[in-house]
């Protein structure tokens, strides 16, 4: 006997268990989504089968009426959904079935609190799917047959959801795969026709394969039925589709448990005739930060399914829109290389943009709540989009929000139109200043004569910040630039007063800038006096294009090649530290001194306090590393002995 034909009993993953015993006490109270699920994969199954039998029509093996049968025993307590699709390999079915999503796992189950109606909600952003079935299932079969392959080939996978399951090779006269579902004790309702019947109709009224049941006329029952209206939702006129149909199509479509947030049906007639159904949900995938895994937008010619990921349909930034694209002019063959290359294609993916950013700009000017709830979603994919999409970039701009100086808080709620709307009679410059974090951002040194001045600052807080604008470098016409890089330059803002003292501060302490140059050459490219600092004692400053500092800490941990950079130091003249410095001739505790300076510089970027140890009140050895994730007051005795 080989190993495909004997009964195996493997382990699930240990997040499948953990998911299973999740899903029946958090979703109980929503049960019967379990038909949806089920009917949702089988449609799946018969998409893939047709679109493969395009080049393979054996596949069909003489039977190309695709369609799913749903049925129940009351004597055995079963329920089971059929279809003639694809069907699957025994690989595959270990693949699918064994295991859950391999994106977003570990993040999933990091975010589960245990509270039922929270979880509940993350359960269906991650996905149910098949495992649905053990809500209302204390034993599911799986019998499947992959189209083309042997009678004998088909697989039978068993699991009363516990931890375990078996494989075994069995026979199946037709390709497809059957789902058994052996019914708990209590879950009798769904051994009813007209339960099912009304479950079909609620969940599944759009699929555009027949589901069909056994009739319920008398002296038909050994007939089966079609339940559903088995037509193209999405060809339908938009007045003859309710706000329901088009939210219970949208969890097919995208496999979510929740509603989408907002969406747009859009029909196309003429020289190039095609039809959009675009959503966009209302919460972030677990797999949003995977640029490579790409099953947004679908891909039907004449409604027949081509493929699930067509990433020329959508750019990267849009990775989160859920949906079809219909097209009734290319080709049923059409592969990824002719869509690469094909200019309809393109029309339809510009057409398509300008829907979702029209979309976002409907709920920026008229549901000002519901945008913030997208943008706590979905904000930092759409600051991707500067860099990705030329031709959009002002429309995207102004769907941009940022946290500013103006309210002081972490809530990216300013737009770079309110910005300019509050700027000073004189100011001719967007200003913003980057960092890892909004804390290290409010806090920046680099804020103080703005401050002052009562300018305003966006704070840039996120990691793709940085990126975003070094391709966002203007915005109706005023240039966004950064108050940690080049020379500072108020403008029109400057007095000439200031800068006239500044001079002669300048020449004051010239002496002082080149020792202070002599003592860091191996960590600065230069020292100067700084004109941005009103009360902390130095900063570091960047030449114009250059990376921030804990951007390029990021890279270099990650294991990135960097050029060997040195920042510039700003000194405050009116700094007591600085002004103590200017007259110490002890080169020893000068150079300590110089290096204190570029220390704290770096920790306010973000940078961390170096290791050290020292023996505390009980003569004990203790290291600041011993107290990492704590918060930490050092005092230090005798006062001769803190350091600067």
């Amino acid at each position: 006997m080989t190993t495909e034909t004997q009964k195996e009993t493997l382990e699930f993953q240990a997040e499948v268990r953990q998911l299973l015993g999740l899903m029946i006490h958090s979703l109980y109270s929503n049960k019967e989504i379990f038909l949806r699920e089920l009917i949702s994969n089988a449609s799946d199954a018969c998409d893939k089968l047709r679109f493969e039998a395009l080049s393979n029509d054996a596949l069909y093996d003489g039977d190309s009426e695709l369609k799913i049968r749903v049925s129940f025993d009351k004597d055995k307590r079963t329920v089971t959904v059929s279809d003639n699709g694809i069907g699957m390999t025994r690989e595959e079915v270990m693949e699918n079935i064994g295991t859950i999503a391999k994106s977003g796992t570990r993040q999933f189950f990091d975010s589960l609190t245990g509270d039922q109606s929270r979880d509940m909600e993350l359960i269906g952003q991650f996905g149910v799917g098949f495992y649905s079935s053990f809500i209302v299932a204390d034993e599911v079969t799986l019998i499947t047959r992959r189209a083309g392959a042997a009678v004998d080939e088909a697989v039978c996978w068993v699991s009363d959801g516990e931890g375990s399951y078996t494989l075994e090779a069995v026979e199946k006269q037709s390709r497809g795969t059957e789902v058994v579902l052996h019914l708990r004790e209590d879950e009798d309702e769904f051994l009813e026709a007209y339960r099912l019947r009304s479950i079909i109709t609620k969940y599944s009224d759009h699929i555009s394969l027949p589901i069909e049941m056994a009739s319920m006329e008398e002296g038909k029952e050994d007939e089966f039925e079609s339940v559903n209206n088995a037509s193209a939702l999405w060809k339908c006129a938009k007045r003859d589709i309710s706000d329901d149909e088009y939210k219970e199509f949208y969890k097919h479509v995208a496999h979510d448990f929740g509603e989408p947030l907002v969406w747009s049906h859009n029909q196309v007639e003429g020289t190039q005739s095609y039809t959009t159904l675009l959503y966009i949900p209302k919460q972030a995938p677990f797999d949003l930060w995977d640029r490579e895994h790409r099953h947004g937008i679908k891909l039907y010619v004449r409604r027949v399914f081509i493929m699930d990921d067509a990433e020329n349909l959508m750019p990267q930034y849009l990775r989160f829109v859920r949906g079809l694209v219909d097209s009734d002019d290319l080709p049923l063959n059409v592969s990824r290389e002719i869509l690469q290359k094909n200019k309809f294609i393109d029309t339809i993916r510009a057409a398509s943009v300008k829907k979702v950013l029209g979309l976002l700009e409907n709920m920026v000017k008229n549901e000002a709540e519901k945008y913030a709830e997208f943008w706590a979603q979905f904000g930092r994919v759409m600051k991707e989009g500067p860099a990705e999409d030329f031709a959009n970039r002002e429309r995207i701009a102004k769907l941009l929000r940022f946290a500013s100086t103006h309210s002081d808080t972490d809530e990216q709620s300013v737009s770079l139109e309110d910005y300019i709307s509050r700027m000073q009679p004189e100011q001719e410059k967007i200003y913003y200043v980057t960092a890892d974090s909004f804390a290290a951002a409010k806090n920046s040194p680099h804020l103080e004569v703005f401050r002052k001045k009562g300018i305003e600052v966006l704070l840039l807080h996120d990691r793709v910040d940085e990126w975003m604008v070094s391709h966002l470098t203007e915005f109706d016409g005023k240039a966004l630039v950064s108050v940690a890089k080049g020379e500072l330059d108020l403008g029109k803002l400057g007095d000439e007063g200031e800068e006239e003292s500044a001079k002669q501060v300048e020449t004051e302490f010239k002496d002082l800038v080149t020792r202070i140059q002599d003592a860091l050459t191996d960590d600065v490219k230069e020292v100067r006096i700084s004109h941005r600092l009103t009360d902390s004692p130095s900063c570091l400053v960047l030449e114009e294009h250059e990376m921030a500092v804990h951007l390029q800490q990021v890279m270099k941990q990650a294991g990135h090649a960097l050029p060997n950079t040195k920042p510039i130091l700003e000194v405050n003249p009116g700094h007591p530290l600085v002004v103590r410095l200017k007259d110490e001739q002890d080169q020893e505790k000068f150079s300590e001194w110089s290096h204190l300076l570029f220390e704290q510089a770096m920790l306010n970027e973000g940078s961390q306090a170096p290791d050290f140890t020292v023996v505390n009140q009980n003569g004990d050895k203790v290291s600041l590393s011993d107290y990492l994730g704590r918060n930490v007051v050092l005092w230090w005795h005798p006062k001769a002995d803190t350091p600067g």
